[in-house]
């Protein structure tokens, strides 16, 4: 089975026959000890160093539809070298601008998105209020928050709700996490330990999602619960949303009661907190092992993966784009 592979140091990518050489290399250019891997394993590579390598390999990871996500030192995503768009189908690409043009059609979809976040967000709730913490004011809120959300007439005004079930929620991190205090949701930066590992998954998630969007027919610019924009794959923030609350705050909740992650591991500055590379090891390592975790599907009558869950929702959103059936949100039911 193929798998992701994380490259957290600078290092040069060579070929090796069928073989991927990575050669980690210091500040002062000195060459580590080189790591091997088969192509034929590889589904993708996430960069958090510079990466020096040629034209010649991106030529060949094209070729084995091989993905690269690249990050900054601040953990931000700048970018992908994604192979030739194989699956693209001009069908779809014209359904789904329709489905963008039409502000019903539009609005019908992304309040789908919201729905499956508030359900998702409601079940985590009620998972730490069944284990003793006192989360029935948040409960309360985000249930009247949303029974608005069918009502909401157009997208600003759904994205307004879907804004303020978040916020909602974020308060209640603080009872959830023991021994860590979230102090309101902050971003570039993120100004404590709780929102540096918020900003720090919700990018994994969304980085997941494009690369699943990758192997569908769906355009990742082509969104509708965000505003499409220049140079970003707005779609992937809007199947995000669905999944952060599974996925990313379920891993943060884990790694944080349970001590898997300690200050240690974190790089604290005077306006701003980072991971540092033990840290983002300890995430990626839990967070790997949730996608990975399997559940029996209702209708596949099979087990799959939180990861395989993830492109399921693609094609149920194809298939209500060409008309074959109404999309209905991924919502946990366990």
């Amino acid at each position: 089975m193929k798998k992701t592979y994380y490259l957290f140091n600078p290092g040069r990518l060579s070929r090796r026959d069928n073989t991927l050489k990575f050669t980690p290399v210091d500040e002062s250019v000195r060459e580590g000890t080189p790591k091997y891997i088969p192509v034929e394993g590889v589904s993708d590579l996430y960069c958090f160093g510079s990466l020096d390598t040629n034209s010649a390999m991106y030529n060949f990871l094209g070729k084995a539809g091989i993905s690269v996500h690249f990050f900054d030192y601040y953990e931000h995503y700048t970018g992908s070298f994604s192979p030739k768009e194989y699956l693209l189908a001009g069908k779809m690409q014209i359904e789904q601008t329709r489905h963008h043009l039409a502000a019903s059609k539009r609005l019908t979809v992304a309040r789908k998105f919201v729905q499956g976040a508030s359900f998702n967000i409601l079940k985590n709730l009620k998972y730490y209020q069944n284990r003793g913490r006192d989360l029935a004011c948040y409960l309360e809120k985000i249930e009247i928050l949303s029974e608005q959300i069918e009502a909401a007439s157009d997208i600003p005004g759904l994205m307004g709700i879907e804004g303020n079930i978040r916020q909602c929620y974020y308060g209640a991190f603080d009872q959830i996490l023991k021994d860590h205090a979230m102090e309101g949701r902050s971003k570039q930066p993120p100004l404590n330990e709780v929102n540096a590992l918020i900003s720090f998954g919700n990018m994994m998630c969304y980085t997941l999602c494009l690369d699943q969007i990758y192997h569908t027919q769906l355009n990742p610019t082509i969104s509708y619960l965000h505003e499409p924009g220049y140079r970003r794959y707005s779609l992937a923030l809007d199947l995000a949303e669905i999944f952060k609350p599974i996925l990313v705050d379920r891993t943060i909740f884990r790694v944080l009661n349970k001590k898997e992650l300690q200050s240690k591991d974190f790089d604290i500055q005077v306006n701003r907190v980072i991971l540092k590379e033990s840290g983002k090891k300890a995430f990626i390592r839990a967070f790997e092992e949730r996608l990975n975790e399997t559940i029996k599907h209702r209708t596949l009558k099979k087990h799959v993966s939180y990861k395989h869950l993830v492109k399921l929702e693609c094609y149920k959103l194809s298939k209500h784009i060409l008309g074959m059936e109404t999309y209905q949100p991924f919502k946990v039911w366990w």
